[in-house]
């Protein structure tokens, strides 16, 4: 029983140099991935400042390391999103602060605007697919009693439309042919004319 704290220490130890390892590998496979959807495991290990042994032996292969990088992307824009105040702030604000979230979680993962990616590794929990359009068609809902939104159109097609409307924005910024600010401005107004508000 005496050894019990010594032997607790290392592994708790090694277990918190996993934990840093990997977080440097996403992070890194986040920065390099988005601005080359090819890159190599190894670019990924350098700008880790790990080697590519390390990369493998948490992630022991690119689709597991994009698996995992999807996932905490999923959970990174799950608590934008409950940060944004989207059940309680004015349905007008609620919904640009939805579309700002959505800004900054693609100008932190561009990687994503990639559709390849998208299509290949869906997240197996929190998957934006599935939760976001829920929560944007409740704030919908909830504009359209207030009279902040029109309610001639079902909220379900709205949010629809809304998400189509900032994809689509991405798009053009992906392409060069807006900047971020333009897309986000546009988008914006775009998206309260269509909600009619």
């Amino acid at each position: 029983m005496v050894d019990a704290p010594d032997t607790a220490t290392p592994a708790r130890r090694r277990r918190s140099d996993a934990r840093r390892s990997i977080d440097a590998i996403l992070d890194a496979a986040r920065i390099v991935l988005g601005e080359r959807v090819d890159a190599s495991m190894e670019e990924i290990a350098g700008t880790a400042n790990v080697t590519r042994q390390t990369v493998y032996a948490h992630f022991p292969s690119r689709d597991a390391l994009m698996a995992a990088l999807i996932e905490a992307a999923a959970a990174e824009y799950a608590a934008l999103l409950d940060a944004a105040g989207l059940d309680t702030a004015p349905p007008a604000d609620a919904l640009a602060q939805f579309l700002d979230a959505g800004w900054r979680f693609l100008r932190r993962y561009p990687l994503l605007l990639n559709p390849t990616v998208t299509r290949t590794h869906r997240p197996k929990s929190n998957d934006p697919h599935d939760v976001v359009p829920p929560r944007l068609e409740r704030l919908i809902r909830r504009g359209q009693r207030t009279g902040d939104f029109d309610g001639s159109l079902p909220a379900a097609w709205l949010a629809a439309a809304v998400i189509g409307l900032q994809h689509a924005a991405a798009a053009e910024v992906a392409d060069g042919r807006l900047t971020p600010a333009e897309a986000a401005a546009l988008c914006l107004e775009s998206t309260l004319r269509l909600c009619g508000s």
